[in-house]
């Protein structure tokens, strides 16, 4: 997901964890005209801060494998984001080569892509594979993934027309990677014990193929798998297609017994601020919601328009299955952000929101790390979630042939 770059700091982290006990926290942060509830609420690891580059994907969903350590083993574990990224990097710029440079290489990525690095070559603990090397820091990590997709993607872009490729391309992408994120391990110690990235998976209990993606779209087939036809879905992972009902059930029935879902979003809409708030304002008939002037509202800059729309519960659009299709038919939906869902909570009005950890640290909402995301717009802008195949209601599932 890159449109959004928002990137790296490994080191970086709250000194919190989101568990079930501890989201009064969320509570007592709120800004003002939102006052949130907690409703449910499943743990997860702290908070982490990807800065500026498109590593969202790997973030979010290594914060969804966390959680599920969390829920399996009750063990708190902190992975390695870059082991993924870099392992995800080498097979997508094999996969680009192949298919000369169509579709561009680019380093966004998937939650599947974090399943599959899951299965195909395992993972490893943070302090296996830092990704932070030189002494970098957090203002640091900018300029320095800034400048590693630049190289990687201009070495790709070299490639590109030659009549025949060397043996050894591949050896000299791999190089670059490992100059900039460290080596990937091929052996490791973690707390006394000799591991290998495939080794620790197992000892973690995890399997690649418990996990599904879901997505709601009327251009296939209900009830049946497809590739979602967006450029960071370059794996083909071949996702279930539920009716955005079903999506909706499936999201509140994992929340309810104590599953995570990873995300994937476009959070481009108005409503989705910095400060921690997802939602789907009637921006159409926003003079009148928020009480404005007709003249005065016409004129206002979109960002103040943001503003009065994003400061306090306001009415939200009815989101139907069709506005979906057409949102992502005319490019208004696109695969921009992954977070985690991990809960449910209710305004002052006793409206439903989604408790949803981001990965751009904790000081850029107003509730530690944590954004709130009214039901439209999970409605209308989830391009598709990530979660257990037991977190979904067993009528649905049946109708999966899961």
């Amino acid at each position: 997901m890159k449109r959004i770059l928002y990137t790296l700091t490994l080191a970086a982290m709250a000194t919190f964890a989101f568990a079930q006990t501890d989201t009064t926290k969320v509570e007592k942060d709120t800004t003002e005209g939102f006052r949130f509830t907690t409703v449910d609420s499943v743990a997860i690891t702290p908070v982490k801060d990807q800065n500026r580059s498109s590593t969202c994907w790997a973030f979010s969903t290594i914060g969804f494998i966390e959680s599920e350590v969390l829920r399996t083993k009750g063990k708190e574990l902190d992975l390695s984001e870059m082991f993924v990224v870099s392992k995800t990097m080498m097979d997508r710029a094999t996969y680009c080569v192949r298919m000369y440079n169509e579709p561009r290489f680019a380093p966004g990525g998937s939650a599947y892509d974090v399943i599959y690095c899951m299965g195909h070559y395992g993972l490893v603990p943070q302090e296996a594979m830092p990704g932070i090397r030189y002494g970098w820091t957090k203002n640091d990590t900018l300029p320095v993934h800034g400048e590693l997709d630049r190289v990687a993607g201009g070495y790709i872009k070299g490639l590109t027309g030659l009549k025949k490729l060397s043996p050894v391309w591949r050896e000299g992408l791999q190089a670059i990677y490992d100059t900039y994120l460290g080596k990937c391990p091929e052996e490791f110690e973690y707390e006394g014990k000799k591991y290998t990235p495939q080794s620790f998976v197992e000892s973690l209990g995890l399997n690649a193929d418990d996990y599904v993606s879901i997505t709601s779209y009327t251009h296939h087939p209900f009830y049946e798998r497809f590739a979602l036809e967006v450029p960071d879905n370059w794996r083909m992972d071949q996702m279930y297609n539920v009716p955005m009902e079903d999506m909706m059930r499936i999201i509140d029935h994992a929340i309810a017994n104590g599953y995570t879902l990873a995300w994937g979003a476009d959070v481009s809409e108005i409503g989705f601020t910095r400060k921690g708030i997802g939602v789907m304002p009637d921006d159409d008939n926003g003079a009148d919601i928020t009480g404005s002037d007709m003249a005065k509202w016409v004129g206002m800059s979109n960002d103040k328009k943001k503003e009065e729309l994003t400061k306090k519960p306001l009415p939200e659009k009815t989101i139907t299955q069709e506005m979906r299709q057409n949102a992502f038919d005319n490019w208004e939906t696109t695969d921009d952000h992954g977070m985690q869902i991990f809960g449910t909570a209710k305004d002052q009005n006793g409206k439903r929101y989604y408790m949803v950890k981001n990965s751009w640290g904790t000081m850029r909402s107003d509730y530690n790390g944590i954004w709130y995301v009214s039901e439209a717009f999970m409605q209308y802008k989830t391009n598709d979630v990530l979660v257990h195949k037991n977190a979904i209601p067993k009528d649905i599932k049946k109708k999966l042939k899961l």
